[in-house]
């Protein structure tokens, strides 16, 4: 049978492994992982409690730690775990249950304890979900010494494209008559820089014909203009100068030759007796084909000349005839 007084005595005037003096020196601190005030003090001490209780968090999930006199002789069976629910209302709930006899401290403290695991939860979900930064320690010394590395490779890495521009330079201008082995990675780039530029130059070549052949047809649609203008300038002369000559009383007399027109209605007038003389050709032959003879035509008398006269008057008060 245990006596909690006899324990409280030994942990309090003698030697205690969980406990830690405060910085004020009037009140210890409590390390054990069951205490459920964090203090060390006769109520809340879980060593010398028979009947004690407190609430713990696991991996998110809070549970409810009860410890009675009749299990210890059990030391695995010591605490009993309940587990309470996420709803805050029902997890009170099951504390007052649960804790419903005990000691009025011990239930209070409970219920606090409960309710800043809860907070502390709830805390812990919001900066999960929110995007945090990420601090990186740097030291100062690996920054200085960083430093130094990268303005050595800088001046050696001038001083290598100096003697590569050297090197070719010569090359070029045939200083080394016979061959040598150069660094392959070296003689890649200067082929690969020769054919950026012959690229470049092939590019610039034909920006500048595209130019050329531009300035061509501006040149050409610039003289289709100038033509059509001086077209439709002189047209308008012109339709002006047939305006003039007409409200003037230019007159034309054109005569026209009459056989021409009667040779015309003649032939008109003869063609449905050649059909049916055709027609009776056909009914004779046995419906066979004959073309009728060739009837002697008339020639076509020749077109007489016209004769166009023209009055135009001046400035005179008598009227010239013109013949043409």
């Amino acid at each position: 049978m245990q006596h909690d007084d006899v324990v409280w005595s030994i942990i309090n005037q003698s030697f205690c492994s969980h406990k830690t003096p405060s910085a004020s020196k009037t009140q210890n601190f409590c390390r054990n992982e069951f205490n459920l005030t964090g203090l060390c003090s006769r109520a809340s001490c879980p060593l010398a409690n028979s009947q004690y209780a407190t609430i713990r968090e696991e991996n998110g999930i809070i549970y409810l730690y009860m410890k009675t006199a009749e299990r210890f002789a059990f030391p695995n069976k010591l605490w009993e775990k309940v587990k309470l629910s996420r709803n805050f209302d029902k997890a009170v709930h099951q504390i007052n249950e649960n804790l419903l006899y005990w000691n009025r401290f011990i239930r209070l403290k409970c219920k606090q304890r409960f309710l800043k695991i809860t907070q502390y939860l709830i805390r812990m979900r919001k900066l999960k979900l929110r995007r945090q930064k990420l601090l990186v320690p740097l030291s100062s010394k690996i920054e200085r010494r960083e430093k130094r590395r990268e303005h050595k490779a800088l001046i050696a890495a001038r001083i290598e494209n100096s003697i590569e521009k050297q090197l070719l330079e010569r090359l070029q201008k045939g200083t080394y008559e016979d061959i040598y082995n150069f660094h392959q990675k070296a003689f890649e780039k200067a082929i690969n820089a020769e054919t950026i530029e012959d690229e470049d130059q092939e590019q610039e070549d034909e920006d500048e014909s595209d130019r050329e052949l531009e300035i061509e047809d501006e040149n050409l649609r610039n003289a289709l203009e100038r033509d059509l203008e001086t077209f439709v300038e002189a047209d308008s002369d012109d339709a002006n100068e047939s305006d003039d000559e007409s409200m003037a009383g230019d007159k034309e007399e054109v005569e026209v030759d009459s056989d021409f027109e009667s040779s015309d209605d003649e032939d008109i007038e003869e063609a449905p007796s050649k059909l049916l003389a055709s027609k009776d050709n056909e009914e004779s032959s046995g419906g066979k084909f004959v073309r009728a003879p060739k009837k002697a035509t008339k020639k076509k008398p020749k077109k007489a000349q016209v004769k166009v006269e023209y009055e135009i008057e001046t400035e005179e008060p008598t009227r010239q005839r013109v013949k043409h």
